[in-house]
């Protein structure tokens, strides 16, 4: 069996295979580690038991669900207390009571919305109607 113009086929097959392949072996391993969060802020170094509403884990992952929760209950039904887990009562409040101990915005709550793809410049959809923390640089 002959291939006609197999010089220029050939080659243009293996050009392709590489160029379609390209992304996959071009990162394989070099995903960038998840970031580690700033918690040195002066209301955190203060507190003698570091703990916030939810354990760190399942702050992490529900964080927004947390918040939305809370947007909820205090927009909608006017509660605006928190009983934890472990029984301790919070105020429910993103500014009052979340960025009063994380008041490094750009150190905690941005290092990890900018690795989960949030986009540059962007900003999650809680400074819609919640104003920003000035941070000291």
């Amino acid at each position: 069996m002959k291939i006609y113009n197999a010089k220029l086929i050939i080659p243009g097959l293996l050009i392709f295979v590489v160029m379609v392949t390209f992304p996959i072996w071009y990162n394989k391993g070099s995903a960038a580690p998840p970031p580690e969060p700033s918690l040195n802020t002066p209301a955190i170094q203060r507190m003698a038991e570091k703990q916030c509403v939810l354990p760190k884990d399942q702050m992490r992952t529900d964080h927004m669900q947390l918040l939305n929760e809370w947007r909820t209950e205090v927009v909608r039904n006017g509660n605006r207390l928190y009983v934890a887990w472990d029984g301790k009562e919070y105020n429910m409040s993103l500014q009052n009571e979340c960025m009063r101990c994380h008041s490094n915005k750009s150190e905690f709550c941005d290092t990890c919305h900018v690795y989960a793809g949030l986009k540059s410049g962007s900003q999650p959809y809680c400074w819609t109607c919640h104003i920003a923390p000035k941070e000291n640089k």
